[in-house]
Protein backbone atom coordinates (compact mmCIF):
# COMPACT_ATOMS: atom_id res chain seq x y z
CA UNK A 1 0.00 0.00 0.00
CA UNK A 2 1.24 3.51 -0.83
CA UNK A 3 2.86 5.35 2.08
CA UNK A 4 1.41 8.58 3.42
CA UNK A 5 4.50 10.42 2.18
CA UNK A 6 3.88 9.05 -1.30
CA UNK A 7 0.23 10.07 -1.08
CA UNK A 8 1.23 13.61 -0.10
CA UNK A 9 3.41 13.85 -3.21
CA UNK A 10 0.61 12.36 -5.31
CA UNK A 11 -1.83 14.97 -4.00
CA UNK A 12 0.62 17.77 -4.82
CA UNK A 13 0.93 16.49 -8.38
CA UNK A 14 -2.85 16.21 -8.77
CA UNK A 15 -3.26 19.78 -7.50
CA UNK A 16 -0.93 20.96 -10.27
CA UNK A 17 -2.96 19.04 -12.86
CA UNK A 18 -6.14 20.80 -11.76
CA UNK A 19 -4.88 24.02 -13.35
CA UNK A 20 -4.88 22.47 -16.85
CA UNK A 21 -8.28 22.20 -18.50
CA UNK A 22 -7.45 19.05 -20.44
CA UNK A 23 -6.31 17.28 -17.24
CA UNK A 24 -8.88 18.67 -14.79
CA UNK A 25 -11.52 15.92 -14.98
CA UNK A 26 -8.93 13.13 -14.81
CA UNK A 27 -7.32 14.81 -11.79
CA UNK A 28 -10.69 15.15 -10.03
CA UNK A 29 -11.39 11.46 -10.67
CA UNK A 30 -7.99 10.53 -9.18
CA UNK A 31 -8.58 12.74 -6.13
CA UNK A 32 -11.94 11.03 -5.61
CA UNK A 33 -10.23 7.64 -5.79
CA UNK A 34 -7.64 8.69 -3.17
CA UNK A 35 -10.45 10.02 -1.01
CA UNK A 36 -12.40 6.75 -1.13
CA UNK A 37 -9.40 4.47 -0.59
CA UNK A 38 -7.32 6.38 1.91
CA UNK A 39 -9.35 8.96 3.84
CA UNK A 40 -11.06 6.58 6.35
CA UNK A 41 -7.71 5.19 7.58
CA UNK A 42 -5.56 8.29 7.00
CA UNK A 43 -3.74 10.22 9.73
CA UNK A 44 -5.06 13.70 10.66
CA UNK A 45 -2.33 15.50 8.62
CA UNK A 46 -3.10 13.43 5.50
CA UNK A 47 -6.82 13.99 5.98
CA UNK A 48 -6.20 17.74 6.06
CA UNK A 49 -4.16 17.48 2.84
CA UNK A 50 -6.93 15.57 1.07
CA UNK A 51 -9.54 18.07 2.27
CA UNK A 52 -7.32 20.94 1.12
CA UNK A 53 -7.09 19.52 -2.41
CA UNK A 54 -10.88 19.05 -2.53
CA UNK A 55 -11.27 22.72 -1.54
CA UNK A 56 -8.82 23.64 -4.32
CA UNK A 57 -11.15 21.93 -6.81
CA UNK A 58 -14.00 24.15 -5.58
CA UNK A 59 -11.88 27.29 -5.95
CA UNK A 60 -10.83 26.44 -9.52
CA UNK A 61 -14.44 25.70 -10.49
CA UNK A 62 -15.50 29.14 -9.24
CA UNK A 63 -12.69 31.05 -10.93
CA UNK A 64 -11.38 29.17 -13.97
CA UNK A 65 -12.95 25.96 -15.29
CA UNK A 66 -16.64 26.91 -15.14
CA UNK A 67 -18.16 24.65 -17.84
CA UNK A 68 -21.02 22.34 -16.70
CA UNK A 69 -18.98 19.20 -17.36
CA UNK A 70 -16.33 20.32 -14.87
CA UNK A 71 -18.99 21.19 -12.27
CA UNK A 72 -20.50 17.72 -12.73
CA UNK A 73 -17.14 16.12 -11.91
CA UNK A 74 -16.72 18.44 -8.91
CA UNK A 75 -20.19 17.66 -7.59
CA UNK A 76 -19.40 13.94 -7.36
CA UNK A 77 -16.18 14.70 -5.48
CA UNK A 78 -17.84 17.11 -3.02
CA UNK A 79 -20.65 14.65 -2.24
CA UNK A 80 -18.15 11.85 -1.60
CA UNK A 81 -16.02 14.07 0.63
CA UNK A 82 -19.03 15.35 2.59
CA UNK A 83 -20.05 11.78 3.37
CA UNK A 84 -16.59 10.98 4.79
CA UNK A 85 -15.46 14.02 6.77
CA UNK A 86 -16.41 14.30 10.45
CA UNK A 87 -15.20 17.81 11.23
CA UNK A 88 -18.28 20.04 11.54
CA UNK A 89 -16.82 23.10 9.80
CA UNK A 90 -15.40 21.00 6.94
CA UNK A 91 -18.72 19.23 6.48
CA UNK A 92 -20.55 22.58 6.40
CA UNK A 93 -18.15 23.99 3.81
CA UNK A 94 -18.55 20.93 1.60
CA UNK A 95 -22.33 21.25 1.82
CA UNK A 96 -22.03 24.80 0.49
CA UNK A 97 -19.79 23.50 -2.34
CA UNK A 98 -22.42 20.87 -3.18
CA UNK A 99 -25.17 23.49 -3.16
CA UNK A 100 -23.23 25.77 -5.49
CA UNK A 101 -22.44 22.90 -7.88
CA UNK A 102 -26.09 21.86 -8.00
CA UNK A 103 -27.06 25.47 -8.63
CA UNK A 104 -24.58 25.73 -11.52
CA UNK A 105 -25.98 22.52 -13.01
CA UNK A 106 -29.59 23.70 -12.46
CA UNK A 107 -30.37 20.67 -10.28
CA UNK A 108 -33.38 21.44 -8.06
CA UNK A 109 -34.74 19.13 -5.36
CA UNK A 110 -38.54 18.84 -5.68
CA UNK A 111 -39.27 22.48 -6.64
CA UNK A 112 -42.70 23.76 -5.61
CA UNK A 113 -44.80 26.14 -7.75
CA UNK A 114 -44.36 28.81 -5.07
CA UNK A 115 -40.57 28.52 -5.02
CA UNK A 116 -40.43 28.52 -8.83
CA UNK A 117 -42.50 31.68 -8.97
CA UNK A 118 -40.40 33.27 -6.22
CA UNK A 119 -37.14 32.47 -8.03
CA UNK A 120 -38.51 33.83 -11.30
CA UNK A 121 -39.31 37.21 -9.74
CA UNK A 122 -36.07 37.47 -7.79
CA UNK A 123 -33.07 39.50 -9.01
CA UNK A 124 -29.70 38.00 -9.76
CA UNK A 125 -26.19 38.54 -8.47
CA UNK A 126 -24.10 40.79 -10.72
CA UNK A 127 -20.60 41.92 -9.65
CA UNK A 128 -21.45 41.33 -6.00
CA UNK A 129 -24.78 43.18 -6.00
CA UNK A 130 -28.33 41.81 -6.17
CA UNK A 131 -30.20 43.40 -9.07
CA UNK A 132 -33.87 44.37 -9.08
CA UNK A 133 -34.75 42.85 -12.46
CA UNK A 134 -34.68 39.12 -13.20
CA UNK A 135 -31.59 37.71 -14.86
CA UNK A 136 -31.74 38.17 -18.66
CA UNK A 137 -31.78 35.03 -20.84
CA UNK A 138 -28.37 33.66 -21.72
CA UNK A 139 -27.29 34.06 -25.37
CA UNK A 140 -27.93 31.05 -27.59
CA UNK A 141 -24.22 30.48 -28.28
CA UNK A 142 -23.53 30.19 -24.53
CA UNK A 143 -26.40 27.72 -24.05
CA UNK A 144 -25.03 25.70 -26.98
CA UNK A 145 -21.50 25.69 -25.60
CA UNK A 146 -22.65 24.56 -22.15
CA UNK A 147 -24.82 21.83 -23.64
CA UNK A 148 -21.96 20.46 -25.73
CA UNK A 149 -19.58 20.48 -22.77
CA UNK A 150 -22.10 18.68 -20.59
CA UNK A 151 -22.93 16.11 -23.26
CA UNK A 152 -19.18 15.47 -23.66
CA UNK A 153 -18.80 14.88 -19.91
CA UNK A 154 -21.82 12.59 -19.64
CA UNK A 155 -20.91 10.59 -22.73
CA UNK A 156 -17.38 10.03 -21.40
CA UNK A 157 -18.76 8.95 -18.03
CA UNK A 158 -21.16 6.46 -19.59
CA UNK A 159 -18.52 5.03 -21.92
CA UNK A 160 -16.27 4.34 -18.92
CA UNK A 161 -19.18 2.75 -17.00
CA UNK A 162 -19.21 5.50 -14.37
CA UNK A 163 -22.97 6.07 -14.80
CA UNK A 164 -24.84 3.16 -13.35
CA UNK A 165 -28.31 4.54 -12.68
CA UNK A 166 -31.05 5.19 -15.23
CA UNK A 167 -31.49 8.79 -14.07
CA UNK A 168 -28.04 9.84 -15.30
CA UNK A 169 -28.51 8.08 -18.66
CA UNK A 170 -31.86 9.83 -19.05
CA UNK A 171 -30.19 13.17 -18.24
CA UNK A 172 -27.61 12.62 -20.98
CA UNK A 173 -30.32 11.72 -23.47
CA UNK A 174 -32.34 14.83 -22.57
CA UNK A 175 -29.29 17.07 -22.92
CA UNK A 176 -28.47 15.62 -26.31
CA UNK A 177 -32.06 16.13 -27.47
CA UNK A 178 -31.97 19.75 -26.25
CA UNK A 179 -28.74 20.25 -28.17
CA UNK A 180 -30.34 18.97 -31.37
CA UNK A 181 -33.50 21.03 -30.83
CA UNK A 182 -31.49 24.25 -30.57
CA UNK A 183 -28.87 23.60 -33.24
CA UNK A 184 -30.62 25.60 -35.99
CA UNK A 185 -30.86 28.78 -33.92
CA UNK A 186 -27.55 28.58 -32.10
CA UNK A 187 -25.19 27.40 -34.83
CA UNK A 188 -25.22 30.73 -36.76
CA UNK A 189 -24.37 32.62 -33.56
CA UNK A 190 -21.52 30.22 -32.80
CA UNK A 191 -20.10 30.73 -36.29
CA UNK A 192 -20.40 34.50 -35.95
CA UNK A 193 -18.42 34.36 -32.69
CA UNK A 194 -15.54 32.24 -34.00
CA UNK A 195 -12.50 34.54 -33.96
CA UNK A 196 -10.64 35.11 -37.25
CA UNK A 197 -7.06 33.91 -37.09
CA UNK A 198 -4.64 36.84 -37.02
CA UNK A 199 -1.96 37.08 -39.70
CA UNK A 200 1.23 35.37 -38.58
CA UNK A 201 4.02 37.86 -37.77
CA UNK A 202 7.50 37.28 -39.27
CA UNK A 203 9.54 34.45 -37.80
CA UNK A 204 11.89 35.35 -34.97
CA UNK A 205 15.24 36.55 -36.38
CA UNK A 206 17.05 34.65 -33.62
CA UNK A 207 15.21 31.42 -34.49
CA UNK A 208 15.94 31.82 -38.21
CA UNK A 209 19.62 32.55 -37.53
CA UNK A 210 19.93 29.26 -35.61
CA UNK A 211 18.46 27.12 -38.40
CA UNK A 212 21.14 24.64 -39.55
CA UNK A 213 22.74 25.07 -42.99
CA UNK A 214 23.84 21.96 -44.87
CA UNK A 215 25.86 21.57 -48.07
CA UNK A 216 24.43 19.11 -50.57
CA UNK A 217 26.74 16.21 -51.33
CA UNK A 218 26.22 13.70 -54.12
CA UNK A 219 24.96 11.19 -51.54
CA UNK A 220 22.39 13.60 -50.06
CA UNK A 221 21.25 14.71 -53.53
CA UNK A 222 20.84 11.07 -54.61
CA UNK A 223 18.50 10.46 -51.65
CA UNK A 224 16.46 13.56 -52.54
CA UNK A 225 16.03 12.43 -56.17
CA UNK A 226 17.31 13.68 -59.50
CA UNK A 227 14.47 16.20 -59.88
CA UNK A 228 14.83 17.73 -56.38
CA UNK A 229 14.29 21.48 -56.30
CA UNK A 230 13.95 24.41 -53.89
CA UNK A 231 10.19 24.73 -53.36
CA UNK A 232 10.45 28.53 -53.19
CA UNK A 233 12.52 29.49 -56.26
CA UNK A 234 11.76 26.21 -58.11
CA UNK A 235 15.37 25.81 -59.26
CA UNK A 236 16.80 22.30 -59.48
CA UNK A 237 19.31 21.48 -56.76
CA UNK A 238 22.92 20.65 -57.58
CA UNK A 239 25.92 19.36 -55.64
CA UNK A 240 27.44 21.94 -53.22
CA UNK A 241 24.21 23.95 -52.97
CA UNK A 242 23.78 25.35 -49.44
CA UNK A 243 20.37 24.54 -47.93
CA UNK A 244 18.77 25.77 -44.69
CA UNK A 245 16.75 23.18 -42.76
CA UNK A 246 13.50 23.97 -40.95
CA UNK A 247 12.41 22.00 -37.81
CA UNK A 248 10.05 20.02 -40.07
CA UNK A 249 13.20 18.81 -41.97
CA UNK A 250 12.29 20.52 -45.28
CA UNK A 251 15.20 22.48 -46.79
CA UNK A 252 15.48 25.63 -48.94
CA UNK A 253 18.11 28.01 -50.26
CA UNK A 254 18.93 30.47 -47.42
CA UNK A 255 18.44 33.55 -49.67
CA UNK A 256 15.00 32.19 -50.63
CA UNK A 257 13.92 31.15 -47.14
CA UNK A 258 14.47 34.39 -45.18
CA UNK A 259 12.15 36.66 -47.26
CA UNK A 260 9.60 33.85 -47.42
CA UNK A 261 9.53 33.54 -43.60
CA UNK A 262 9.29 37.33 -43.25
CA UNK A 263 6.19 37.30 -45.45
CA UNK A 264 4.51 33.98 -44.58
CA UNK A 265 6.33 32.44 -41.57
CA UNK A 266 5.47 28.89 -42.55
CA UNK A 267 7.07 26.02 -44.41
CA UNK A 268 5.94 26.18 -48.08
CA UNK A 269 5.44 22.41 -48.09
CA UNK A 270 3.85 21.46 -44.75
CA UNK A 271 2.88 24.91 -43.33
CA UNK A 272 4.86 24.38 -40.11
CA UNK A 273 5.16 27.75 -38.32
CA UNK A 274 8.26 29.05 -36.61
CA UNK A 275 8.24 30.91 -33.31
CA UNK A 276 7.79 34.68 -33.56
CA UNK A 277 8.81 37.59 -31.33
CA UNK A 278 5.16 38.65 -31.00
CA UNK A 279 4.04 37.57 -27.48
CA UNK A 280 0.40 38.39 -28.20
CA UNK A 281 0.35 36.13 -31.25
CA UNK A 282 2.14 33.30 -29.41
CA UNK A 283 -0.43 33.52 -26.58
CA UNK A 284 -3.25 33.41 -29.15
CA UNK A 285 -1.74 30.24 -30.67
CA UNK A 286 -1.69 28.52 -27.26
CA UNK A 287 -5.30 29.50 -26.52
CA UNK A 288 -6.41 28.40 -29.99
CA UNK A 289 -4.68 25.05 -29.50
CA UNK A 290 -6.60 24.47 -26.25
CA UNK A 291 -9.87 25.62 -27.85
CA UNK A 292 -9.35 23.25 -30.79
CA UNK A 293 -8.90 20.31 -28.41
CA UNK A 294 -12.15 21.26 -26.64
CA UNK A 295 -14.00 21.57 -29.96
CA UNK A 296 -12.77 18.13 -31.04
CA UNK A 297 -13.89 16.62 -27.72
CA UNK A 298 -17.34 18.19 -27.97
CA UNK A 299 -17.73 17.11 -31.61
CA UNK A 300 -16.76 13.53 -30.76
CA UNK A 301 -19.27 13.53 -27.90
CA UNK A 302 -22.07 14.72 -30.20
CA UNK A 303 -21.21 12.09 -32.82
CA UNK A 304 -21.12 9.42 -30.12
CA UNK A 305 -24.44 10.63 -28.76
CA UNK A 306 -26.10 10.16 -32.16
CA UNK A 307 -25.42 6.45 -31.93
CA UNK A 308 -26.22 6.19 -28.21
CA UNK A 309 -29.55 7.96 -28.10
CA UNK A 310 -31.09 8.16 -31.60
Amino acid sequence: MESEGGLELRLQELQKQLGKKQEFEEAVSSIKSVLQRCYPSASPPLRRSIYSVVCRVATILKTRHTAPGFWLAGLGLFEEAESLVSNASEKEHLKSCIAQAREQLHIVDNPTPESTQSNASRGYLFEGHLTVDPEPPRPHWLVQSELMNTVSMLAAAESSQQMEDNHMSETAANLFQELMDNIDTTLPEILDNIPVAPRAPPASKEVVAKLPVITLSEEILAKMGHDAECAICRENLVVNDEMQELPCKHTYHPPCLKPWLDEHNSCPICRHELQTDDHTYESWKELEKEAEEERKGAANAVRGGEYMYV
